[in-house]
């Protein structure tokens, strides 16, 4: 699969790339670093088997590594809520760009990185208490154009408890037709034998 190279003139000519030009004229934010972090052939590769192998979202695959890069863990570290998000969405798009590039589209799903903290009356910056993520609340999913390679648990459970009830219903029905077949078989010599005893 062909590795998509991210800059910020191909973030920029994006359509939605275009809309974070506050993320692109901020020099507090890392995104250089960013941009470089998901242009690793490695870790595009992860994100597609995070889908794959782990029925997880890409940001699943890679979310971690990215979190322990200093200056993005810096950057959060800083009670700025509007900043952080916007370049939360920002590599939300990065994510997208990727994904797309390698024949994969979005289902309109969110996957769970992280449970968050709860609320304080004092100023802090948004992270979470448990999970896979840290800063990362939640990150879309995606699916193969040409289809998935592999079912979901949920999927296969579905699918094995239909084709049970299919079969428990056929059962039934055949057994109830058996019954029938052998009550018509058995009248006429119960009749023969009444007249016989007549």
């Amino acid at each position: 699969m062909k590795n998509l190279r991210i800059t910020r003139e191909v973030f920029g000519e994006d359509a939605q790339g275009r809309t974070f030009t506050d993320v692109m004229n901020d020099s507090e934010q890392p995104l250089d670093v960013v941009l470089e972090f998901f242009s690793d052939p490695d870790r595009q590769r992860r994100m597609e088997e995070s889908e794959i192998h782990h029925d997880r979202s890409p940001m699943a695959g890679v979310v971690r590594e990215l979190e322990a890069q200093p200056e993005v863990n810096a950057f959060l570290l800083g009670v700025h809520a509007n900043r952080s998000k916007r370049l939360r969405q920002a590599i939300g798009v990065v994510v997208r760009m990727i994904m797309v590039s390698r024949g994969w589209k979005k289902t309109g799903r969110k996957g769970s990185l992280g449970v968050r903290a709860a609320k304080t009356s004092t100023p802090s910056p948004s992270h979470n208490t448990g999970g896979l993520a840290f800063w990362f609340l939640r990150s879309e999913r995606y699916e193969l154009e040409e289809g998935m390679p592999f079912q979901s648990a949920q999927v296969r459970c579905a699918e094995l408890d239909s084709a049970q009830s299919q079969a428990a219903t056929a059962e039934s029905v055949s057994s109830g037709a058996e019954r029938k077949d052998g009550a018509k078989r058995t009248a006429p010599r119960t009749a023969a034998a009444k007249a016989k005893m007549e």
